[in-house]
Formats: structure tokens, sequence, C-alpha cells
């Protein structure tokens, strides 16, 4: 391992590419995009000691880490290599840089840019080699990134300096004490591999709580593979595992990490399908981080979908979960976020748009208007969604399971082929993003010709038109001239954000049919056009309602009237046809 770049140029082979472009990659092409992140990240540690040398500092200067890692490495290449590849590091690389350029805040920039000493005692650990370093601690606790969390548990509080000594895989941590003096641990650190078949560890940690504890360990979540048990951490403790702001520890109760690894196996069941490596398929052991977000007990239960989920480019191959129930949806969850990672290393190794991040663009899955790497993002991302559901409607047979798979692969793949088109149109993509997007393109094309069961086809139509409706509805300046030199909307003022309610209610059909839009969703435009008129008779400008009886009316009367309605629907002036 070294700091200095490699002189020879990265060249990415044309058909791993094409895998890449076209929605998917297999594990040639994704380990490729990691060897392009430890390009990257090596690039990044070079420029951030170079900045650290005069930055004053109580701990271990930034040469010496960078020598017990380097030492490390030489002697345990590929765990040093994972430590520097791991999601946190990177998120901890691109805070400190910022921190550097005054674009970031947070705790004193000495003791983050110290995490680089914690960042070398992991590597000393894992190669057993042995080191001295002066290391941050925050109330008696020092992160040890990939492995957990080493804690004084008489501690002084608040950010201290503590020594960490390591020798054969032992560390000896020592600190100043809550009452004076010092104190001191010795631990052999290890992570905590949560049991696959969900069964109960035979020996339960203690409290995270307890004062008692002066060990943490990172739990992984577990899965056979074909080599053997695969370990992906789930990420409760790292400073930097939020992908963006350091933030303290929020230790999982051992019911809800049991909950997680249950769900997780049920989610690797559902994206076990057979053959190919096109969008929609995902080996979770690519993932490199799960970070629980929200909760951290198994009570009050878990909702059936994912509420938030993000990633970063900056953390190849993490994802930040809120966890659902359905398995279903966190397999989902994990194909939408790796999508991401992918496309983040992409945007890495190649310009594929010149993008002035002006948010001027319809994205069918936000409230607010886009720029051109958002959308860019987005149609990568429901590429990938879309090909989930293909996969699952493939193999769902008749019934319900397979109408609802329908709906969303009609929907997703309609939504990303109207994205892709901006794309295209725009003419602000490089000659390596027009190659990228037009893959998509041909991608999306040929499963549009894919048939579809009737009734979810019909209404992943009608809530893609719902959503665009509304959209213009609450962003666009209901004036005839409302566009710029560019042709682009011009956009209201007093636009807020708003919940996108629709596209979840219509991936099933009511059983008994009241509201307008279950009406609609069940196919009955006719009554939902007089409920609809029913609830503009008491707001007519309300705009979930006017979205939903402009779509009803053109779904009853689909001429040139409906098209225009449907293309600039905040030019409607009232009054509104009764129905």
């Amino acid at each position: 391992m070294t700091s200095e770049p490699h002189p020879a140029p990265f060249r990415m082979p044309e058909r791993l590419f094409a895998e890449l472009a076209a929605g998917g990659g297999s594990a040639e092409a994704v380990a490729f995009l990691e060897r392009g992140e430890r390009a990257r990240r090596l690039l990044l540690l070079r420029t951030l000691l170079d900045r650290l040398d005069a930055l004053p500092t109580p701990l271990t200067p930034a040469a010496e880490a960078w020598r017990v890692l380097k030492e490390a490495a030489a002697r345990a290449p590929e765990p040093v290599d994972r430590l520097l590849l791991a999601p946190a590091t990177g998120a901890w690389l691109a805070h400190v840089l910022r921190r550097a350029h005054g674009t970031a805040t947070g705790p004193p920039l000495w003791a983050e840019a110290g995490h680089l000493c914690a960042l070398a005692v992991t590597a000393s650990l894992r190669a057993g080699t042995e080191a001295d370093l002066t290391v941050p601690l925050t109330d008696g606790a020092l992160s040890l990134p990939g492995l957990g969390l080493a804690r004084l548990t008489d501690g002084k509080g608040g950010l201290t300096v503590g020594q960490a000594h390591t020798d054969g895989g032992e560390l000896t941590l020592t600190g100043a004490g809550r009452g004076g003096g010092t104190t001191s641990l010795t631990i052999r650190p290890a992570t905590a591999p949560l049991p696959i078949g969900g069964a109960q560890a035979v020996v339960e940690e203690s409290d995270p709580l307890d004062p008692a504890s002066s060990w943490l360990p990172l739990r992984t979540l577990t899965h056979p593979g074909p080599a053997g048990p695969v370990a992906i951490p789930l990420d409760d403790l790292d400073p930097y595992r939020d992908l963006d702001d350091p933030l303290p520890p929020a230790r999982l109760e051992a019911a809800e990490a049991r909950a997680w690894q249950r769900l997780f196996e049920e989610a690797v069941a559902v994206l076990a399908v057979p053959g190919g490596t096109g969008p929609g398929r995902i080996d979770p052991a690519a993932i490199r981080s799960v970070v629980p977000w929200g909760r951290t007990g198994a009570v009050p239960p878990a909702p059936p979908a994912v509420l938030v989920s993000a990633s970063s480019g900056d953390s190849f191959g993490a994802m930040v979960i809120a966890r659902p129930s359905r398995a279903l949806a966190l397999a989902e969850t994990l194909v939408h976020e790796f999508q991401h990672s992918k496309l983040a290393a992409l945007l890495h190794l190649f310009p594929l748009l010149e993008d002035d991040r002006a948010e001027r663009y319809y994205a069918p899955w936000r409230p607010d208007p886009r720029h051109l790497t958002g959308l860019l993002h987005g149609a990568y991302a429901f590429t990938g969604v879309a090909g989930f559901w293909r996969d699952r409607l493939a193999c769902a047979g008749d019934g319900r399971s397979a109408d609802e798979a329908g709906y969303h692969f009609a929907l997703r793949r309609l939504q990303s082929r109207l994205v892709v088109r901006t794309l295209l149109a725009e003419g602000r993509l490089t000659t390596q993003g027009r190659a990228l997007v037009s893959a998509l393109a041909r991608t999306l094309d040929g499963w549009l010709r894919e048939p579809v069961p009737p009734a979810a086809l019909t209404r992943a139509r009608a809530a893609a038109a719902l959503h665009r409706t509304e959209w213009r509805l609450r962003n666009v300046l209901p004036v005839s001239d409302a566009t710029d030199a560019a042709g682009t909307p011009r956009f209201r003022p007093d636009r807020t954000s708003w919940p996108d309610v629709r596209t979840p209610a219509f991936a099933t059909p009511p059983a008994a049919p009241r509201t307008a839009d279950e009406h609609l969703a069940a196919g009955n435009p006719a009554a939902a056009l007089t409920a609809y008129a029913d609830e503009l008779a008491a707001d007519p400008a309300e705009p979930h309602a006017l979205a939903g009886w402009i779509v009803a009316r053109a779904a009853l009367d689909p001429g040139r009237a409906s098209r225009r309605m449907l293309a600039r629907p905040e030019l409607i002036r009232q009054p509104l046809p009764s129905g």
C-alpha cells in the first residue's frame, strides 16, 4: 500500500462499462469500481496528509500514524485494504477535507483528523503488529473502525487524549480517569457475527448503557455464501457511519439486532435469482455496510415499507436504512442504494454530464425539481428497481404477488424512461454519459414491450400521471408564459414539500373502493371523477384532488383537450366541470 499516485493510466474495459451502463454489472465490474475507489481514497489520503502536516495536535502526528498503517499493510494487506475501503473511512476522509476547506463544522479539527490514529490502531490490531499511538477519546471511548468501541468505563468525560498500545492483536488503552489519575483496559477486539437462522446468541452482550461495558463489538449481518459465511457490518457505532457529519453511537438492543439478521436473511433469499447480472440483481456480498436509522429497539413493530434510506458517493457500498418489517421492501432498498453506489463510483472515473446544478427538472420520485446529476442518479437507481420487480414478476405466477410486482415494474420502467428521455434531450451528457444513458434507454425500451397484468399496468400509468400532474400543480407558476429562454418552467416561490401517498397506495387494488383515489385505482374513473368534483367544490385549487380530477377526466376522454390538461395542468382555470 502506498499513498503515492500510480503513474499508469486507469482504464476500464469496454465490456465492463457496457454491463454497468445497461444498469447491471457482474462481480468483475463491481470489483473494478472498487479498484477505482481504492485509487481515489489513496489520492484523498495523500491530499489530507499534506494538509495535516502543519496542523497543531496533541495526538500522534499524521505522518507517524500513516507509517503504522503502512507497516500493518505490509504484514496484512487484505484486512488493511478493507479498512481503507470501508464506507466510514470514505465518509471521514470527505468530511475532514470539507473541514479543511471550511465547508463543514464539527469537533476540534485535530480530534477529527486524529481519527487517522484510530484507523492506524485498527490496522495494527488486524495485522498483529506492535504500535504506540496517542489517540482522541470521547467520554473515555475510542472508536476502532471495523471492530467496535473500546470504553474506559471510569474515563473522564468529554474530549480527551489517550494512549493506545497494540501488540499481537491485543489493545491496551489508557486515559484520564473520571476522578483524576489514569485508568486503562486491555482487550482483544473482535466483531460479533449475528447468528444465521435468527438463533439466540449463546452469550448475550451486556447492556450498551451499562457502565461496566468496556467493549462493544461491531455486529455483522451474516449469510452463507459460496465460499463460506459472508459478514456485512451492521454499523451502529462508527462516528462516520451516517455518510455526513459525525454522530455518537446508537447501539441497537439485542432484539433489534436479531430482527435485522432475520430480515436480512429473508431479503437475501428474495434476491437469490439464478442467472444473469442485469439490472436489479445484486450479490449481497458486495454490500459494505448497513447502517440502521431511526430506531434502536424492536418495539414498536417496524412499518412494512422502508421510510428512509440513503447512500453517499463518499461511502461506496454503504446504505443507511430504516428497518422495515417486509423482506421484499428491504431487498428492493438494497438494490436501489447499491445502484447509487455503482453510479457514484462511475462518476469518480468519468465525467458523465455537464451540470450547472440548477434544480429545474421533473423527477417522478421526488416532490421538488431536481438538477441533472440527481436525474441521472434517479434514472440509474430506478432502472435497477424496475429490474428487481421484473424478476419478482417472472417468478410470481398468478395472483396478488404478480399484480404487485407488475405494478412496480410497469411504474418504474415508465418513470425511468421518461427521465432518460430528458437526459438525452438536454444535450449536457459527455461521450461516456451519452453511452451510459443510451444503454439505459435500450434496457428500458426492451422492458416496455414486456407484458404486465392489465389491471396493474392501468394503475401504474395512472400513478405516474397523477404524480407528474400534482408535481406541476404544486411547483410550476400557473401562467402561460411560465418558461425561461431554454423552455424550462419557472417555479412557484411558495412551493413546499408534499407527500406522495398515491404511488404506494396504487400498488394494490382496493377491495371496496370508497374514496376518489380508490375508485381510480380500481379502474373506475367515472366514479373517481364525481368524487374528485365533490372534493373540489370545497376547495377548487386543492392540488391533490385537482390532479386526480384531471387524470380521471383524461381516462374518460383521452382526446386533445385532455392531453393539453395533462401537459400543463397548472393552466386550468376555474370553475371546473362537475364530472
